[in-house]
């Protein structure tokens, strides 16, 4: 459902609550590049570490001491190749990876300091200058006559095609958007991803060549499994996952600016003019991951007067990590804990508040204790995590738990020739980081398979 602006005497909802100029400093990059110097100060605090803890706590496995020697070396652009070579998309994630609870939580400067290196900024501070070229710095391999066809253009499938370009294996994405990128293209704070870079990194992994994206092609809608698996070598399933989870709550569907948080971030996400955003002056959010903190957080930035987060349970149990929770109540959001929605209330067909329950656990179980109360709002964002589409694969003898497809350690899926990863398998992190590393690792086992030079 779309958010509207409401007339007077109902929801107060509109745009342009801030001028350009405030939205553009609202919406500036939540962290500048570092300078020459700054880089240098900061690699230098580097130990250096044999084995590594960071290294070992990146899930594409970085040599996150190499490059910043490097970078203390001088040699930046040598410390962009030791990170790409790892991880394609290491400039989106050098932005939105939670290095706060991966390679930083583990750096050793953190156990001593409390005060980690910038392993993130370092990274971002290495691959930038290269992204910003346009160009691939690889060169793809002889052409094997190998044809694979990737579902996705998302992190994973772009990271398994970039792989198996290298090894000289053509590819074909097939991606039911306009863009190239996924979620990182349509589903990021816009704060987090400024300047169109999620649009210029895809094309650089694309310019390596070898690479054909198909738009607005779905698995399932314009294309079958059966069809892909007829017509080429292999098959990567990287399509992430298919719809958001409702609140199953009577009038969901009905009430006016009760809002899918995803749907609403990829608007926000490719919009020409901010200003021109509907915003409700008191704002909801329901849900505790980084899309509930994102969406909270953007909805503040564009000029909402209260913004409230509402999740069930309490802050240790929340995906949103504790850097991302301050980030959120620094710019103005309050979050509530141990509370759940029960029902919605309504005036002339839109949305007018929220009546929620206390909660509490009891036996590992969420109780509680009857006890109520409401929250008046405008917008009711719903955040509570996405779920996969098996319907896609229309019965494919593919092993699914939970909604996700299985895979192995080379991420073969159960049916011959069909690889997966990202977000749409199983047991997955749902960070980008991972599906570049599931994206790799396909590549890897698909090349073997087909007997390619090694992507």
């Amino acid at each position: 459902m779309t958010i509207a602006a409401n007339p007077p005497g109902a929801s107060d909802i509109r745009p342009g609550r801030l001028d350009s100029a405030t939205l553009n400093a609202n919406f500036a990059d939540l962290h500048p590049p570092l300078t020459f110097h700054e880089a240098k100060v900061e690699a230098e605090r580097c130990y250096f570490c044999f084995d590594a803890p960071c290294q070992r706590a990146c899930p594409t496995a970085i040599d996150i001491p190499l490059f910043i020697r490097q970078i203390a070396a001088g040699n930046r652009a040598g410390a962009a190749m030791t990170i790409l070579d790892a991880n394609i998309m290491g400039g989106t994630c050098s932005r939105v990876c939670p290095t706060e609870t991966l390679c930083e939580e583990a750096c050793v400067r953190e156990a001593a300091e409390m005060k980690p290196v910038t392993i993130g900024q370092l990274q971002r501070y290495a691959v930038d200058p290269v992204i910003a070229t346009g160009k691939s710095p690889y060169s793809r391999a002889a052409p094997t006559g190998k044809r694979v066809a990737i579902v996705g253009a998302g992190p994973a499938g772009l990271a398994c095609a970039h792989a198996l370009a290298v090894a000289g294996v053509e590819t074909t994405i097939y991606e039911p958007r306009e863009k190239s990128g996924g979620l990182n293209e349509y589903g990021i704070a816009a704060y987090k991803m400024i300047d169109n870079f999620a649009a210029r990194e895809a094309a650089f992994i694309l310019s390596v060549g070898g690479i054909e994206v198909r738009y607005g092609k779905a698995l399932g809608r314009d294309v079958t499994l059966g069809d892909l698996r007829r017509d080429y070598d292999a098959v990567f399933l990287g399509a992430g996952l298919g719809s958001t989870n409702k609140l199953g709550l009577p009038r969901e569907t009905e009430l006016e600016n009760v809002i899918d948080a995803v749907d609403y971030i990829a608007r926000l996400r490719q919009a020409k003019d901010l200003s021109a955003l509907p915003v409700g002056r008191r704002v909801l959010v329901i849900g505790g991951g980084m899309t509930a903190i994102d969406i909270a957080v953007q909805s503040k930035k564009l000029g909402a007067e209260t913004v409230t987060m509402v999740y069930r349970r309490g802050p240790e149990q929340m995906k949103a990590s504790r850097y991302e929770r301050e980030l959120a109540q620094t710019n103005g959001v309050v979050i509530r804990y141990w509370a759940r929605p029960v029902s919605l209330e309504g005036h002339a067909g839109a949305l007018s508040g929220v009546v929620f329950e206390n909660t509490h656990e009891h036996a590992g179980m969420l109780a509680s204790p009857g006890s109520v109360f409401r929250i008046e709002a405008d917008v009711l964002f719903t955040a509570i995590g996405q779920r996969g589409a098996p319907e896609a694969l229309d019965g494919a003898a593919i092993e699914i738990k939970d909604g996700r497809i299985v895979v192995d350690a080379e991420r073969r899926t159960s049916l011959e020739r069909v690889w997966a990863g990202g977000d749409c398998v199983f047991g997955g992190q749902d960070l980008t980081v991972s599906a570049v590393e599931d994206g790799k690792q396909a590549a890897l086992s698909i090349a073997a398979a087909l007997g390619a030079a090694r992507a």
